[in-house]
């Protein structure tokens, strides 16, 4: 993450913890339900890759970060 470049930190934790996962999962529903769509980046650098999810479970346990963004606008 890069302060100043739009990011922000939701929510953090181990998913090897019940309670923080709890959390996690939490926070992931909370945006899902205000209607962002989530994906895990799978490379860095200028050729970005990520793979969506739509349910926590999708998400690979070594994950470092989920991103949330709104849907693309149009029709």
């Amino acid at each position: 993450m890069k302060p100043g470049h739009g990011d922000v930190l939701l929510a953090e934790g181990d998913v090897e913890l019940a309670a923080d996962e709890e959390l996690l999962v939490a926070e992931f529903r909370c945006q899902l339900d205000l209607g962002m769509q989530a994906a895990v980046p799978t490379s860095e650098g200028p050729q970005r890759e990520a793979l969506l999810v739509r349910d926590f479970s999708e998400v690979p346990r070594d994950a470092e970060r989920v991103v949330f963004f709104p849907p693309a606008a149009g029709g």
